[in-house]
Parts: C-alpha cells; structure tokens; sequence
C-alpha cells in the first residue's frame, strides 16, 4: 500500500502545477498510451520522517498542505508537509490504525477526517481534527465495532469523502460485519444508506473506497467483488456497475479530478482512466 500512497502524493504535485512529474502511463478507453507523470524521487525532502507503514494521503489544495497517515507502534500517526515536500509537523492524537484520510479545505472549514479501523480503545471510528490535530469531532463509538444507526456505530469503516457542501460519504466495511455506504448530512444525520454483504446490485464485499465526481455520481471500489459501483448522490439510486478492468485484482481505491485514479493492492498498480462517462453519463456502467 506504501507505493501506491507515493503515486498519489506524486500524482498531487502534477494536478497542483508541478513540471517534475511526466512518466507514469496513462491509458485512454480507445487505447491510446500517452505519459503524464514520473516519479519525483525528491518528494519529501526528507524521507526519513517516514517512520512507519505510510497508508493514507490527503491534500489540502487551499493552504498547500499534504498529510500522510502511516502506521506502526510509537511513530506520529499524521505527518504533515508542504507541496514542495518539506516536513512541518507531525501529530498522534487518539489515531490508533488509520486507514482513510480527507482533508476539507473551503472558505469555512479547514479539517482533516480520519477512518480508524484499530481494534483497541479508538477504533471503529471516524474522527475530525484541526490541521495540527486537534480533535474536533468523532463518529461512531470509540473501541467498539457495531451496525448501530442511533447512536451510529461502525465496524472497520475504510473511508470518507466530504463534499464542498459539507455532507459526508463514508463506506464501512473494510473486512468487519458491515458492508455499507452511507450519506450523511453537515450535522451528522443519515440522508441514506446503501449496501449488505452479497454480489447483487446495491451489494458490497469489502467497500473500500468512495468518491464523488462533479456530475453527482457516487463511485464505490468494492474490492471484494472486484467492482465499482455507482450510485445516485442525491437519492442514493443504484445505477450501474464496472467490473471488466479488474479481473486480476479488485479496486482498492477510487478517486477523481481530471481522471480517475485507481489502484490496485495485489497487483501493485495505479491507472489512470479518462473520465468520458462525464459526457456519456452511463457510458461505463453496466446496468
């Protein structure tokens, strides 16, 4: 997972104006190879600080910030560095095993949201901090798994997507009891709830990722059944499925700007896959 946390943060740095990164492949659906990116072996500055299972990566487009989640006994949970890759601080509070991580960068909130999925006294949450770490808010019940919707409880939750709006998106399910996707309003309330254990549409095996793209589309790597699916954002209506570039190895991640950026844990691997279902709204899914 190491590598792949790399990609992205290298990935970063070209979406944001970097001229280093130009030779990772990028394959069209028609095809057509073309490179985009290559690795910036000067990013960070100091590798060294990197003192656990790096796992995570969010980025705060705002302030110029990154912050890395990495794993491990005794190391600092979140490092925290600039665009250009110098380190600034680094912070460990009540971050037991961090799993997803979302930086909220708008005129009104600055924040960083955290999946816990450790076993011991903080997990089975999702949890909110200050830029320096700061906890804010946490969701779920802290060191106990559950399904609970009241209070709301979570088993494993993997990640988070946080609209500009405010609402949330999270999939819980990263090997526990839950297989789920859940909308949640800026005050925490459950808008709508997808998702069981099972193969069908609608179903999960191992939700993993999730991330929203600009035409109001909700993507889901569901790892376990070697998929994407999406969904409606508004009303949480299943529309379709993908499944044919992953037959070798599921999903791990999902994510959005100008393409979409998957990767893949067994086999190592990150695409990048032009998004023309903009245009064609459904034109990648399977109904």
């Amino acid at each position: 997972m190491g590598s792949a946390v790399v990609a992205l943060l290298v990935c970063y740095c070209a979406l944001s104006g970097s001229q280093v990164l130009r030779a990772i492949a990028f394959y069209s659906p028609w095809r057509i190879e073309q490179q985009l990116y290559k690795l910036d072996v000067g990013w960070p500055k100091r590798p060294e600080y990197f003192t656990g299972q790096t796992f995570c990566v969010a980025v705060d487009p705002l302030h110029d910030l990154v912050y890395v989640a990495q794993r491990g006994t005794n190391v600092p949970k979140v490092l925290v560095f600039s665009d250009e890759g110098n380190f600034l601080h680094a912070w460990n509070s009540t971050v037991e095993m961090p799993h997803g991580i979302f930086a909220v960068s708008t005129p009104t909130d600055t924040s960083v949201w955290i999946t816990d999925v450790g076993s011991g006294e903080y997990g089975h949450t999702v949890k909110q901090y200050s830029p320096s770490g700061k906890l804010i808010q946490i969701l779920g019940t802290q060191g106990k798994a559950g399904s609970g919707l009241n209070p709301l409880q979570f088993d494993q939750p993997a990640e988070i997507f946080v609209e500009q709006t405010g609402e949330i998106y999270i999939v819980d399910g990263d090997g526990g009891m839950n297989n789920r996707l859940f909308k949640l309003s800026t005050d925490f309330q459950e808008i709508w709830l997808r998702g069981e254990n099972g193969t069908g549409a609608g179903q999960f095996k191992i939700p993993h990722s999730v991330t929203v793209d600009s035409v109001g589309r909700v993507w889901v790597a569901d790892r376990g059944n070697k998929r994407i699916q999406v969904f409606d954002k508004v009303t949480g209506e299943w529309l379709g499925s993908w499944s044919s570039c992953f037959l070798e190895d599921g999903p791990s991640s999902v994510s959005t700007s100008h393409f979409f950026w998957i990767t893949r844990l067994v086999l190592d691997f990150l695409t990048f896959i032009a998004d023309c279902a903009s245009t064609h709204k459904h034109s990648m899914l399977q109904h």
